[in-house]
């Protein structure tokens, strides 16, 4: 079985099929997934979602969205993640290529989210996009009271994957692996990753692999694809894709804590 450690099953581009998608993805053998959110609104939605589905939620807020965190996020966020499908906090964390939110502001929900996550003993699902310094920074002040980090969506360099490691970081490796312009980087890096760590997801509806064979003409990700990252990254490795498949199996109930 196949676990998708990062799906936005609450997009607008599966309202017309999302009962299909989650389908196909079974049919793909793809078991497990866990859907991620953006805020508190989306989380709400989210974890309805899962609840519906049998699937797993994580609950946060992003840091597009981090100008929203106020004085009553905390307690909003403590009530949601007391849903049962809730396995971990997020998506948190920092993105300075936009800052649809201002740094300031980032740092603040960060903050916020990672020590909620200390005080609940509940993993954290990480975002972090050309703010590596100021992450670790982060993280750091907290690392030795979270049970487990996920670092959602790693496209980083062979130097930022050590720092991660030292922090003993899960890394979520998605298409990007899969893509011949962006990749190689990504391939290169992974063949220093410990198995332990590694972690795969679609991030669904986006990333769809570019190597993938019949592309669905909606040009949108799901899924059912994530064999297809899995190979991509087996072939990285240098390992046989069933070790991939166990491995990440394991790492994906151990890091969130699920029972199976």
């Amino acid at each position: 079985m196949w676990f998708d450690i990062g799906v936005n099953l609450n997009s607008r581009q599966f309202n017309d099929d999302r009962d299909a998608v989650v389908a196909r993805a079974r049919a793909a053998e793809v078991q497990a997934q866990l859907l991620i959110s953006s805020d508190l609104d989306d989380s709400a939605q989210v974890i309805a979602l899962a609840q519906h589905h049998g699937l797993y939620a994580t609950a946060g807020v992003h840091p597009h969205q981090a100008s929203t965190w106020n004085d009553d996020s905390a307690a909003q966020l403590r009530a949601l993640v007391s849903a049962k499908a809730v396995v971990a906090i997020g998506e948190c964390g920092l993105d300075y290529n936009r800052n649809f939110s201002p740094p300031e502001a980032q740092r603040c929900a960060f903050a916020a989210q990672l020590q909620l996550a200390s005080e609940l003993n509940m993993p954290v699902y990480l975002h972090c996009r050309d703010a590596h310094a100021d992450f670790l920074s982060l993280v750091d002040r907290f690392r030795a009271r979270l049970p487990a980090a996920v670092l959602h969506c790693f496209t980083g360099t062979r130097d930022e994957l050590r720092d991660c490691l030292a922090r003993d970081l899960y890394l979520g490796i998605t298409g990007w692996i899969c893509d011949e312009r962006r990749g190689q980087s990504l391939r290169e890096a992974v063949r220093d990753m410990p198995l332990n760590r590694l972690l795969l997801e679609t991030d669904a509806p986006y990333l769809l692999p570019r190597d993938l064979a019949n592309k669905p003409s909606s040009r949108r990700n799901e899924p059912a694809f994530l064999p297809h990252i899995a190979q991509a990254v087996a072939d990285a490795m240098h390992i046989p894709l069933e070790t991939v498949q166990q491995q990440c199996w394991r790492n994906s109930l151990t890091a969130f804590g699920i029972a199976r």
